[in-house]
């Protein structure tokens, strides 16, 4: 039997019969202002090596990049860093002019099928890229893209109104990985509300939901 992971309420896009659904893990983010992720929850990557995309900014552990704001949300916030904060934290080439967040459940959290759903207020502006994706459990003894990889939800900051999704693994990975992209009705910018991204991870079948 397929034991899903879904939010408080039960999803009604799913094509999973009801009896069929079990919450496994949540986050509803309602610490108060400040507070930073449930470590029982959440972990971090940590450091400023480009992470394989050249990525300019340095992720941090720290409550200015990534913090629950009193209403039910978890705010990560990209932002320019002092003098200080660049010849302190360094960069893989050069000082690090921006900081940031990347969280992860690696360690503390893993599953095998079912539907998965975040509710995301992405932010908008040329080299942002939020996403949101899983990768094998195995990762580390075994190298991307051997792992495995779902993305759930990605956004090139230039593409305001469009969402990526795709999955990779050997012998379909980066450019030549499996998926599409989605997009808004004309003049509707992802940035404008909270969307929920979701799918179905079922054996032999993803469905965006």
């Amino acid at each position: 039997m397929v034991t899903p992971l879904f939010s408080i309420t039960p999803p009604t896009y799913t094509s999973l019969p009801s009896e069929s659904l079990r919450l496994l893990w949540n986050d509803e983010f309602d610490a108060p202002t400040g507070t930073p992720p449930d470590p029982a929850k959440w972990g971090y990557d940590l450091g400023g090596k480009g992470w394989g995309n050249q990525e300019y900014q340095y992720y941090t552990d720290a409550p200015e990049n990534a913090a629950q704001d009193g209403n039910r949300n978890l705010v990560i916030t990209a932002r320019e860093t002092s003098e200080q904060e660049r010849d302190r934290l360094g960069r893989w080439y050069g000082p690090a002019r921006y900081s940031s967040a990347r969280l992860l459940t690696q360690g503390k959290f893993s599953f095998t099928h079912g539907v998965v759903e975040a509710r995301i207020r992405v932010p908008y502006g040329p080299g942002i890229w939020p996403a949101l994706w899983m990768l094998g459990e195995d990762f580390g003894p075994v190298l991307w893209p051997h792992c495995g990889e779902i993305d759930i939800m990605e956004n090139i900051g230039r593409e305001p109104d469009i969402v990526h999704g795709t999955i990779h693994g050997p012998g379909y990975c980066g450019g030549d990985g499996i998926g599409g992209p989605l997009a808004l009705p004309q003049g509707q910018a992802l940035t404008d509300d909270f969307h929920l991204f979701a799918i179905e991870w079922l054996a032999g079948q993803i469905r965006r939901a």
